[in-house]
């Protein structure tokens, strides 16, 4: 598909979604800014996951920004996609230590594994139909109580 800006790009990502009868977007790694029209197109139905606990340490190199920051705890978010940079509602969390020897390149491997069980789970609760969005705030429907959910 060519196209020649942004606006047409995602104009044509969003035509051939919604062509297809798309129920949910899930980004990994789509490091640009998703535009208006595809978040219009799909509220609510598009996911990001993002390396940090945000709201802390938005954008790029978010592992680094938990380094030279001195953090104790790092981890993953899951969170819908909205206007703005890593700052949709947040679904889930996972917390991942950083110990005083980590670097920018062991705190992404740690980080990833976290990724790698968060991100299914936050999908089958989407498909499972039990995310509910107040106010920005997600909660998750539990079955039959609540649900205590560790990672």
């Amino acid at each position: 598909m060519a196209v020649a800006t942004r606006d047409d790009f995602f104009r044509a990502v969003t035509d051939e979604l919604s062509a297809r009868s798309t129920e949910l977007i899930a980004l990994a790694g789509f490091m640009r800014v998703v535009t208006k029209p595809l978040i219009d197109a799909f509220p609510m139905r598009i996911l990001n996951i993002h390396p940090a606990l945000l709201p802390s340490f938005k954008g790029l190199h978010a592992q680094r920004q938990a380094i030279e920051a001195g953090v104790k705890v790092s981890g993953c978010t899951v969170h819908f996609v909205d206007e703005g940079m890593d700052t949709g509602p947040i679904i889930v969390q996972a917390p991942v230590p950083v110990s005083s020897d980590d670097n920018e390149e062991t705190l992404s491997e740690k980080i990833l594994r976290s990724e790698h069980v968060i991100y299914p789970y936050a999908i089958r609760l989407f498909a499972d139909g039990k995310l509910q969005v107040n106010n920005g705030i997600v909660s998750i429907k539990p079955e039959g109580g609540e649900s205590n959910v560790e990672f």
